[in-house]
């Protein structure tokens, strides 16, 4: 596991951080570490040295917190699950679509945008999928920043390491 999940002071999800960024924190002392992860770092003294995988902060973080996700193609790749809306495939490069095309008046938003491969993209051309006689497998939706954190986790495999501290 080359990612630590970072904890705020109160227990609640923060952020994942890299393990080197994480070393740096525990050095500081501006973190304590919950739960130990398998891998071993050796210093150049020979030390070894167990990787954190979860880490709450010493002192409280104010977060501020955002009412919506903004949208971009990666949140939207993230929201389908990095699959096509059409055909199902994930193996493909993958773009976004608008379901109403831009020429027809289309937003460039969450409701409006799905993920698809090129080739589903390039079949749509500028119609409605029910003029190109295709359907959508996803619906297109707005997510909370609650459902975006935890399809993050999900993504990430922490989510099992969360359950068993009790916070997930």
């Amino acid at each position: 596991m080359d990612q630590c999940v970072l904890l705020n002071a109160d227990y609640t999800f923060l952020n994942v951080v890299d393990w080197k960024r994480a070393m740096c924190l525990i050095v500081k002392g501006k973190v304590n570490v919950l739960r130990h992860s398998e891998r071993l770092i050796r210093t150049a003294e020979g030390l070894a040295v167990k990787v954190p995988a979860v880490m709450r902060l010493i002192k409280l973080i104010r977060t501020l917190y955002i009412n919506r996700v903004p949208f971009s193609k990666k949140n939207v790749l993230i929201r389908d699950g990095f699959k096509c809306a059409y055909c199902g495939g994930e193996k493909r490069k993958l773009t976004i679509d608008h379901i109403i095309p831009k020429s027809r008046g289309g937003k460039t938003d969450f409701e409006n945008c799905v993920s698809s491969c090129k080739s589903c993209n390039n079949k749509k051309g500028s119609k409605t999928p029910s003029e190109a006689n295709m359907y959508l497998k996803v619906k297109a939706y707005q997510p909370t920043i609650a459902e975006f954190l935890r399809l993050k986790v999900k993504k990430l495999g922490i989510n099992i390491v969360l359950k068993d501290l009790g916070i997930y």
